[in-house]
């Protein structure tokens, strides 16, 4: 079953399968690793983002169980970060070395790119319990799709179509919100988090509801996504200038560490404006009215 609420299906039922799919995605993600446990966490993560996506979708009437979900989902993604978060430094490492501007950067990027791997490969080892939160975590979801069996919304056509209003104009002024942070002079970090995890839960929400108008809410997806990845690497790279910062002594060369240092400086400003541009234009609609436009077009959809 793919990610979506269908319209001229009951919200129960399609609640229900939705978040029983991602879930067990992840089980099986956890237990055949096709391509090795760091890819099966890496694979495990996403799919519990989408189930908690869903949930924050249809909290205004299922509230308790949002909340229960959602904090025994995040405690247990966190428990699986520390490798991921360190994969992430050589990917946003990959990336530096794409837009090199030199040879000389291209070949101390490369360095850098091996050194971070080689970190990487020394938290893992050293993450000896990691076996365990896995085990742990296949647990956990289990446990969640059996508490997919006790919630009921008993919602009418009207009334989803009202909630996902409800919803979505929540959501989406929480993320202008943050995206108005972010635009302060003394916008922090935490601002461009804040606005990558609301501008995640636009993008996957266009996924869900996408039937609606599918062209539209899937250009509208595309765009939401390109938002998540330009934050993304501007927050990638400035966890990997507190690395470089804070553990000097993994860089063999000290030209390395200075052109690595460099290289951050020079792509996280274009990053930022970057992220800030489409920003703008991914939240460009008023939320009220952006809201109503998807009640009506459920309503439509449903009939």
């Amino acid at each position: 079953m793919s990610y979506r609420i269908r319209p001229d299906r009951a919200l129960d039922d399609e609640v229900r399968q939705v978040a029983a799919h991602q879930l067990g995605k992840a089980i099986d993600a956890l237990t055949d690793r096709p391509q090795g446990l760091h890819e099966a966490v890496h694979a495990c993560r996403k799919n519990i983002k989408r189930v908690r996506a869903l949930y924050r979708l249809i909290a205004p009437i299922a509230r308790d169980f949002q909340q229960q979900e959602n904090e025994r989902l995040r405690n247990m993604a966190r428990t699986l970060s520390a490798v991921r978060d360190a994969t992430a430094l050589i990917e946003i490492s990959h990336y530096l070395q794409s837009t090199a501007t030199s040879a000389e950067e291209l070949h101390a990027l490369i360095r850098v790119g091996d050194l971070l791997t080689a970190r990487r490969d020394r938290l893992a080892e050293a993450e000896t319990d990691l076996e365990d939160k896995a085990r742990a975590a296949v647990a956990t979801c289990h446990n969640a799709i059996d508490a997919l069996k006790d919630v009921s919304f008993d919602c009418g056509r009207r009334n989803t179509a009202r909630l996902f209003q409800k919803s979505w104009r929540k959501n989406a002024r929480k993320a202008i919100e943050a995206r108005s942070a972010c635009h302060s002079e003394a916008a922090h970090i935490e601002s461009f988090h804040d606005l990558r995890k609301r501008s995640q839960d636009y993008w996957m929400h266009h996924m869900l509801l996408r039937e609606v108008w599918p062209a539209a809410m899937h250009a509208k997806q595309l765009e939401a996504k390109a938002l998540v990845d330009a934050l993304g690497r501007y927050l990638d790279m400035s966890i990997l200038s507190d690395v470089a910062d804070q553990e000097p002594h993994l860089f063999e060369k000290s030209d390395d560490h200075a052109r690595l240092l460099e290289a951050i400086i020079s792509r996280q400003q274009t990053a930022r404006e970057e992220a800030l541009h489409r920003a703008h234009w991914v939240f460009v609609d008023k939320p009220q009215h952006e809201a109503r436009t998807i009640r009506h077009l459920w309503l439509e959809a449903a009939n």
